[in-house]
């Protein structure tokens, strides 16, 4: 524990009102009732006056409505020596804002320097004391959860272990937000980012909800990641709302935000290619009404992006939501049909664990049968045994179905959309062309879908 002392928490929600600036529960709030999404950008560096400097020269150059702060992977599994040594050889060698070793006091200086509330996104499965770091900084939304800050970050971290530790935070947000100020809690249901199935990223971060709710968190957002298909991805924004009133309808105070992650595979090299996709993000987050979009860069396939690509890449996103593409067609049918099979295999997935008495050991016992599985996990707590892919029109299918509890219904639709049955032998080189869908010239137009030749389009 290498926290210094800390305000406590009535000092810390004074503070967060003296700062004459929206909590970002406000700005969700204000953004569900319009027909353009807020735009957030990824951005974390090691050194405090980079960091500064970083977050006023985005508010200059693009104004985002929700600043960020992503912290470094060393501060994420509690290596806290590590970045000692890292801040006094070069802080520039750190991927991230390292909040614990800096402190609360120039949390709060981050704070004060830009107009726009700030969201701690960090990746830890332990993530006790960045909260009480981030709150006392004046943070009003803080990311993560037992299973999407552990499968896709933490080897040798128990399911249930991450699960309990996310369960304190929530219950200190939940009395946070008792006392006057929401603290929006954001679940990242983008896990490995990788050929993700809607329906484990919506499972997933459904039942982190159902347990945040319970310990009385009251703004609770949910992530998914752009897979690439835009029905599809519409579908599964949709069905976000759908499946939140369904599983927290005991908790009608609970308010439910939809997040749109850009897309999370590997981005085009081409510079004009990566803005194309940043901007079909754009549109696919208004179209699916998303209340918030995390931006990706043009630099996205080259490393971490500068000040300026982070701009570019914040800007081509705010075109992609507005109204140059509103002539834009959905495909209703589709889209109901893509809904409808989400919804289906999210129910047949959670249900079953739902119905323990217990649900932080349900949950455990599920990933430990595989019951609950995720593609290319980090975790050696998550059997992996579940192998995605494309269908023919782009779609993310089910190429393995491991030990999902899916039925035959279930598992008959799946093997139609991919025009072959889930036990097909795997072809890895089209198991890699399927993971960089959208990276290679002859690779499909980001902006195909767009063209106004397109029109409408069934899968």
């Amino acid at each position: 524990m290498i926290v210094a002392e800390l305000p406590d928490i009535a000092s810390s929600l004074a503070y967060i009102r003296s700062l004459g600036k929206p909590t970002v529960a406000q700005l969700l709030d204000e953004a569900s009732t319009r027909a353009r999404p807020l735009i957030q950008p990824r951005c974390g560096v090691g050194g405090h006056e980079a960091m500064r400097a970083l977050l006023t020269g985005l508010q200059a150059t693009a104004a985002p409505d929700i600043a960020t702060v992503t912290v470094d992977s060393h501060t994420r599994l509690l290596r806290f020596d590590s970045v000692r040594a890292a801040l006094a050889a070069d802080p520039a060698s750190l991927n991230g804002y390292p909040l614990i070793n800096h402190g609360w006091r120039l949390g709060r200086e981050l704070n004060e320097a830009v107009a726009a509330p700030i969201q701690l996104r960090h990746g830890s499965p332990d993530a006790r004391q960045l909260f009480a770091v981030s709150i006392a900084s004046g943070f009003t939304s803080f990311e993560g959860g037992g299973i999407g800050y552990n499968v896709p970050y933490a080897k040798d971290v128990p399911i249930t272990a991450s699960l309990r530790s996310w369960q304190e935070i929530d219950r200190i947000a939940g009395e946070i937000t008792a006392a006057g100020v929401t603290v929006d809690r954001e679940l990242f249901g983008t896990l490995t980012g990788v050929l993700m199935p809607p329906s484990i990223c919506l499972a997933t971060t459904l039942l982190e909800a159902v347990l945040a709710a319970a310990q009385g968190v009251r703004c609770l957002s949910i992530s998914y990641p752009q897979g690439g298909h835009p029905w599809q991805d519409l579908a599964a924004l949709r069905a976000i709302t759908t499946l939140a009133a369904h599983y927290l309808a005991d908790r009608p105070e609970v308010r439910v935000h939809t997040v749109l992650h850009q897309f999370m595979g590997v981005f085009p090299a081409d510079r004009d290619r990566a803005v194309e996709l940043i901007i079909y993000g754009g549109l696919i987050a208004a179209r699916g009404r998303a209340a918030k979009v995390i931006t990706k860069s043009p630099a996205e396939a080259s490393g971490i992006p500068t000040m300026a690509e982070n701009a570019v890449g914040m800007v081509a996103a705010r075109f992609g939501t507005g109204p140059s593409f509103d002539w834009f067609e959905l495909d209703e049918e589709a889209i109901t049909r893509e809904q409808s099979a989400i919804e289906r295999e999210v129910r047949e997935l959670i249900d079953p664990v739902l119905d323990a008495p217990d649900p932080i050991d349900s949950i455990g016992r599920a990933f430990a049968d595989g019951r609950l599985d995720v593609p290319f996990p980090a975790s050696r707590f998550v059997r992996g045994e579940v192998i995605s892919c494309r269908d023919g029109q782009g779609a993310i299918r089910f190429a393995r179905f491991g030990n999902l509890p899916f039925g035959a219904r279930t598992r008959r639709a799946n093997d139609e959309r991919l025009d072959r049955p889930a036990s097909s032998p795997i072809d890895s080189a089209g198991l890699v062309r399927d993971v960089e869908y959208f990276a290679r010239p002859a690779d499909p137009d980001p902006l195909r879908w767009m063209r106004p030749t397109a029109g409408v389009r069934t899968c």
